[in-house]
């Protein structure tokens, strides 16, 4: 008998779920409303009514991706931790890297660090010492460390962050700090930065071993709870993953060691969907753009495959773990709109959420947000079933934009509303361009893969101002984050730094450190249950010239074990440097920092069906006019309905396309294709301008 693979994703607002019928291939969705409390209520209650509606269906895999760790990092809900440091270096983790962040903080005169994790008074000494080279310079001293260990024990912590100098190249000091300290702090978490981060840099090593303690008894916790959870509705299987920031997944044990890495689980899966969708349609450069409730994730794909980077900031804490290149802002359907002292009207951070939610939602807001003006522009209507079933109130929307922000600017109702998705329609285009324009790329050559439940309400006059090659909008925009979670396969990431010379290492001393690292990814997915055949190996050293602060991660090439292949590695590091910088220096010596290697546990294939045309008209689809307001205008624009849109059907806009999870803006003039996936591509605007409209 087969069964179904279902994906959960927790955002702030809605919940999202993605039924894969293994057998038929057909998906299914559904959308319930978040339960930011506790998490767990609506993934369960979202798989239980599934079960109970295909009581004959096992569930073979299940992939969560989840914001409770991120959400426990942003609101400083943490673990009560503590830290251990070599001795005379307590002061690193408060100094930090004597920088300040880019962007707006760079020039606010009240700018403050974030507070520290792990305060000074629950920072601890370890008298010991390893030297650059890996080398013990002071042995670890036991009997000190257990004094230290029951000074903190007097500052109750819940869970400890070990980092001590060069344990990336000896270990061995922290393993047996894990060790006493399990016998003095008996019940407590303990993290080694040599088994969450084994790189150079100690700073980052630190905050990232330091996030990592903090949120692993909160992520953990919640995982245990909602697996038993999971036990008692009925999915049992093995099979059952998180999403990870590096675009792959990880079991729920794994997921609950290192919490830090999953930090962007949720916005990770669309970017995974969004490279497979891209594939599929033929452009191999696009841009995600993720609109949801409370925030907007962006992210860049060249060649079908996202940009991966060392780490980012998050929270304004350095996490050196590596992670997809996505952009996030506040904004989202959810983020309100106020007034300020000054009269600027300002859109975010701040977000209704679920609870209360837009006024519109009639959950008890009443301040004003991006969902609310788009439904009195209507791009939404009070007809609209958000999610299936959540009703919309026009009234309220419009008495919330009224209230808050027309009167304060002297304007009327729908100028305000406009105005507010002017703001916040401003605010992603800067995020598109901070990940494109801004590192070199033309977006003229870029399509927009919009999803989220807002992105496809927004996407085309994004695009349009961004002068961007289109916008594609996959079949199941509302939960297309979801739907990565099932394309996702079983990732493992193996990292060790050391400093070798590119020009004079032996490529068998290369070799030696990456089949370590190769044959430890291998044990760990193998132990995980997948087979030889099912298991792929990818290759990467860090490398930099000389003297750089940075480095550049280049892919081994296939052939990167016969000859002499370390003379590839360089000129491809010298042509990565050209291309990423814009210079390069052949002539330079150059030195490998980190060993790379990427384990992959191959998952099913999720196929997406393609459909034979069902002679259905674009008549047939229609169902209504509503008027919606494009710039100055507002124009009586007709309304289909997606589900009975035809593939091959083509149409130009204005237009409003309604779905169970979201609704398509088309822009007056814009060409739409449907193609046999039922995938929809808005053409961009013609150089012409639009054509005549009737006005409402």
């Amino acid at each position: 008998m087969s069964g179904h693979r279902i994906a959960v994703d927790t955002g702030g607002t809605f919940t999202d779920f993605v039924h894969l019928d293994e057998a038929t291939g057909e998906i299914t969705i559904a959308k319930i409303l978040s339960t930011p409390d506790d998490p767990s209520l609506a993934v369960t209650d979202g798989v239980e009514r599934h079960l109970a509606a295909a009581p004959d269906r096992s569930v073979t895999s299940f992939c969560h991706g989840t914001t409770v760790g991120t959400n426990a990092l942003l609101e400083e809900k943490g673990a009560r931790t503590g830290l251990l440091v070599t001795e005379g270096f307590r002061g690193i983790y408060e100094i930090m890297e004597q920088a300040r962040p880019h962007g707006p903080a760079l020039f606010d005169l009240e700018y403050a660090k974030p507070a520290l994790l792990a305060p000074e008074h629950r920072t601890g000494e370890v008298r010991e010492r390893v030297g650059h080279r890996g080398e013990v310079l002071l042995p670890l001293d036991e009997d000190a460390l257990r004094g230290t260990l029951r000074e903190l024990a007097a500052t109750d912590i819940d869970s400890l962050a070990v980092c001590l100098l060069f344990s990336h190249l000896h270990p061995r000091h922290e393993r047996r700090v894990r060790e006493i300290a399990h016998e003095e702090l008996p019940g407590r978490y303990v993290s080694l930065s040599s088994d969450v981060l084994p790189q150079i840099r100690e700073y980052t090593r630190l905050s990232t071993t330091v996030v990592n303690a903090y949120l692993q008894p909160t992520v953990e916790r919640y995982l245990t709870n909602l697996r038993a959870s999971l036990r008692r509705a009925g999915v049992t299987t093995r099979q059952a993953y998180v999403m990870q920031s590096n675009g792959g997944t990880a079991t729920f044990e794994g997921a609950a060691r290192t919490p830090a890495a999953t930090l962007l689980s949720g916005p990770a899966g669309g970017v995974a969907a969004g490279a497979r969708i891209s594939a599929l349609c033929g452009h191999d450069r696009v841009i995600t753009f993720d609109m949801g409730g409370t925030s907007c994730d962006v992210a860049l794909i060249e060649g079908g495959e996202p940009r991966l980077g060392p780490g980012r900031p998050i929270g304004g804490r350095q996490v050196g773990l590596a992670a997809l290149e996505i952009d996030t802002v506040s904004a989202g359907g959810g983020t309100l709109a106020s007034v300020d002292a000054q009269g600027v009207l300002t859109v975010g951070p701040d977000s209704a959420g679920s609870v209360p939610g837009p006024a519109c939602y009639r959950g008890g807001g009443t301040r004003p947000t991006v969902t609310d003006a788009n439904l009195v522009l209507g791009y939404l209507s009070d007809r609209s079933r958000l999610g299936g079933s959540l009703a919309l109130d026009t009234g309220a929307a419009t008495e919330a934009v009224r209230t808050h922000v027309a009167r304060p600017l002297g304007l009327d109702t729908e100028e305000a509303a406009r105005g507010i998705v002017e703001v916040v329609n401003t605010q992603m285009q800067e995020a598109i361009k901070g990940i494109s324009t801004m590192r070199g790329y033309d977006l003229r050559d870029f399509a927009l893969v919009a999803f989220g439940g807002a992105g496809p309400v927004h996407a085309a006059a994004l695009a349009a101002e961004l002068h961007m090659a289109g916008v594609i909008v996959p079949a199941h925009p509302g939960v297309f984050s979801a739907l990565g979670l099932l394309m996702a396969d079983v990732r493992h990431d193996h990292l060790r730094s050391r400093l070798d010379p590119l020009d004079t290492v032996a490529p068998a001393a290369v070799r030696e450190v990456l089949d370590e690292l190769a044959a430890a990814a291998r044990a760990e997915l193998t132990a995980e249950g997948f087979a030889a055949d099912a298991v792929d190996i990818e290759e990467a050293l860090d490398i930099r010239y000389a003297g750089q602060g940075y480095e550049v991660t280049v892919p081994l090439p296939a052939e990167a074990a016969d000859g002499d292949w370390l003379a590839l590695v360089r000129k491809a590091f010298d042509a990565e440097h050209l291309e990423r910088f814009g210079h390069a220096a052949p002539g330079e010596r150059a030195e490998i920092v980190s060993y790379r290697v990427t384990g992959r546990g191959r998952v099913p294939e999720v196929r997406l069906p393609e459909h034979e045309p069902a002679g259905r008209t674009l008549d047939g689809a229609r169902t209504g006019r509503r008027p919606v307001r494009f710039g100055p205008r507002t124009l009586d624009c007709p309304v289909y309905a997606r589900q009975l849109l035809d593939p091959g059907l083509e149409f130009t806009g204005p237009a409003v396309i309604d779905q169970e999870d979201t609704t398509v803006v088309v822009l007056p003039g814009q060409r739409v294709t449907v193609d046999r996936r039922l995938n929809l591509f808005l053409h961009p605007l013609t150089a012409a301008g639009d054509p005549p409209a009737e006005e409402a």
